[in-house]
């Protein structure tokens, strides 16, 4: 089996499990999720290749990290994750990418991701459930940080953090690649 295959296998028994866990039938969840019965038809049964942006609906409406839709079983007690072993789960059209490197356990998860943003490059990100809270630091470069349209230059050295249950925004800034280590804090109990 393929690393894709195995990747597949988890999402498709962790989307199924989280969907269970909720009462959710297959209708429901691509109802609130936006999300049609026949991609998650499919997703279920690991196939087809389901975009970021599915992702994350799909685990804002099921209450998960999107870590905990892609994670395999845990492995012990620490986990060293090397940014190559991870797929990007978002690639930008200048070169631009997006790794989600673990999820924290506890009662109040956290997502460690890793981007890159070249300039002028973006990514819009709709709104999450309540109580999620963002982080980003930027490593090196700048980037802009959008949140309810309102813009806020971030450089190397700088990090900011907002509240994501509003539309925000990653751009790219500057004449060079902007590094950044983003955090997604979910609610208790996510």
């Amino acid at each position: 089996m393929t690393e894709t295959e195995a990747a597949l296998r988890s999402l498709a028994h962790n989307v199924r499990t989280a969907r269970t866990r909720a009462g959710l039938s297959l209708d429901e969840l691509g109802r609130r999720a936006k999300v049609s019965k026949g991609a998650l038809v499919g997703l279920e049964k690991a196939q087809g290749n389901p975009n970021f942006a599915t992702l994350v609906r799909l685990a804002d409406t099921l209450g998960v990290s999107v870590s905990a839709l892609m994670e395999g079983p845990a492995e012990g007690r620490v986990r060293v994750v090397s940014a190559g072993e991870v797929m990007p789960l978002w690639a930008g059209e200048r070169g631009g990418e997006a790794r989600l490197m673990l999820t924290t356990t506890g009662q109040a998860p956290v997502e460690v991701w890793r981007w890159l943003l070249e300039p002028g490059e973006e990514y819009p990100s709709h709104p999450h459930q309540a109580g999620v809270v963002e982080t980003v630091s930027v490593t090196s470069g700048r980037m802009v940080l959008v949140v309810d349209g309102a813009e806020h230059p971030v450089a190397a050295g700088q990090t900011a953090t907002f509240d994501g249950d509003a539309a925000h925004t990653y751009r790219g800034a500057g004449e060079e690649t902007c590094r950044l280590i983003m955090t997604v804090q979910l609610p208790p109990g996510s």
